[in-house]
């Protein structure tokens, strides 16, 4: 990540990064001048230093002074809210907010003018917005997922703030404490001390307290994990993303990638979800000996499983799920289709004890969940329960999820990302293209596009 001359944070791993398929989770700072704001921001970052993250300060949005202002310099209020800009503030969040770029402006605190080198800033999926009354206005707060007041004791807020004015502002001291007491004090008492009833958490001490900016963290993850159709289905489960992850997942979907880097990282990411996915099997608790005499408590692996793959792009899933299950049985479903909608079974081979195994069931696509779902019901018509059969695919598309959670709501749906939609077509957007002809390297077009149909 790249520290502008704003104070924005932007990331220059993906400079031109598309839109995100979520919004991002926007989380607003704010409390009292030199209250360690930007400390608690800077924290938050460096915890989340695997995701996509920026850092917009309302310091950026000062208006600039007139001439007529500036020769006044001393009476004006820079800690009242319309010392601010906030329908710029409020243009360039909502642009960051449904994935657009946008330039910050860069303010200039010594001249006081607004100067013309804006600093570009690009999508990400953490927005933080910090500033002493970014919790003051109602629109502004309406952005935010996560509404944080930094509270910090008056004397040392007065003490950083003339160190602060003093050698980074070019300011002398009588008239930093001039200014705090003529006019930096009375707003937080009337506009800023007011805004901390808005915020969902309060930190005291701020960059000094690691106890409440881990639980931030943790929190944040855990709302990064979520996609909108998680809130909605409990059965569905998506890998945290990571940049490996993404770097991957960028590299399986380029047209550009020849086949053997395809297979190469598609591997990986399967045997990513193969992993995921073992670990919502159940399990028994077990105490073993170690060889230095002591007990050990663990777990005794679920021992019943068998895989079923969906002819043919299933297939190209079965080495991981052999690579982490030593001698797992595996069948086979080949499912034709005959229309936009429509499925025909063409031939099935499957364990004869079936009804009695955990099935993890292999297709690294799900579009529209038409042959997921004929997949699955031929499943539970051998006798295996709903509630044994976990799902595992790389990319699934919303109408796909919906399809199948509400035919079959018991089953659990593992991936490790889920796709903007589905075109007129059929067809995964953004997609990966033809998966198996990708991987089995039986596409003879060198110019597959990554959202051509798949075959579900």
């Amino acid at each position: 990540m790249e520290q502008l001359s704003n104070g924005s944070i932007t990331d220059n791993i993906f400079p031109s990064a598309p839109a995100p398929l979520k919004q991002p989770f926007v989380i607003g700072v704010a409390g009292g001048t030199a209250s360690g704001k930007t400390t608690v921001c800077d924290m938050i970052m460096s915890q989340l230093h695997d995701q996509r993250v920026v850092l917009v300060n309302q310091d950026s949005f000062y208006h600039s002074l007139s001439e007529e202002k500036l020769k006044k310099v001393h009476e004006y209020n820079f800690d009242h809210p319309d010392a601010f800009n906030t329908e710029v503030l409020l243009s360039c969040m909502e642009k960051l907010r449904s994935g657009q770029p946008v330039s910050i402006p860069s303010y200039d605190f010594k001249t006081h003018q607004s100067i013309e080198s804006a600093s570009p800033v690009n999508p990400a999926d953490v927005i933080i917005l910090e500033g002493i009354l970014v919790l003051n206005d109602p629109q502004v707060r309406d952005l935010m997922n996560m509404k944080i007041f930094v509270d910090t004791d008056a004397d040392v807020r007065l003490s950083r703030r003339i160190q602060r004015d003093t050698v980074q502002r070019g300011r002398n001291i009588q008239n930093v404490l001039e200014q705090y007491t003529k006019f930096v004090k009375p707003s937080f008492d009337e506009f800023i001390q007011p805004s901390m009833k808005y915020a969902d958490i309060i930190i005291p001490r701020g960059g000094d307290n690691d106890v409440a900016i881990d639980l931030i963290v943790q929190h944040i993850r855990t709302k990064l994990c979520q996609h909108n159709l998680c809130k909605i289905y409990s059965n569905i489960f998506i890998i945290s993303s990571t940049f490996q992850i993404k770097g991957m997942h960028t590299l399986i979907r380029d047209v550009n990638t020849t086949k053997h880097d395809f297979v190469f990282y598609a591997d990986r990411l399967i045997r990513l979800v193969v992993e995921h996915g073992l670990g919502h099997l159940p399990f028994t608790e077990k105490q073993i000996t170690t060889p230095t005499g002591s007990v050990y408590t663990g777990v005794d692996f679920c021992k019943r499983l068998c895989g079923v793959s969906v002819i043919r792009s299933g297939e190209s899933m079965e080495n991981a799920l052999r690579a982490c299950c030593n001698g797992i049985k595996i069948g086979k479903i080949l499912i034709h289709r005959e229309n936009n909608d429509g499925r025909q079974l063409i031939y099935e081979k499957l364990p004869k004890d079936i009804a009695s195994r955990h099935v993890f069931l292999l297709d690294p696509v799900l579009a529209s969940g038409n042959s997921a779902v004929k997949a699955i019901s031929l499943l539970i018509s051998k006798g295996v329960p709903e509630s044994h059969i976990i799902f595992l695919n790389l990319i699934a598309a919303p109408q796909g999820i919906h399809a199948l959670c509400k035919k079959h709501p018991m089953v659990k749906i593992v991936t490790s990302e889920m796709d903007a939609s589905l075109n007129e077509d059929s067809r995964v957007i953004p997609g990966l293209g033809e998966f198996a002809d990708r991987y089995f390297g039986t596409d003879n077009s060198k110019n597959y596009q990554a959202g051509l149909k798949v075959s579900k």
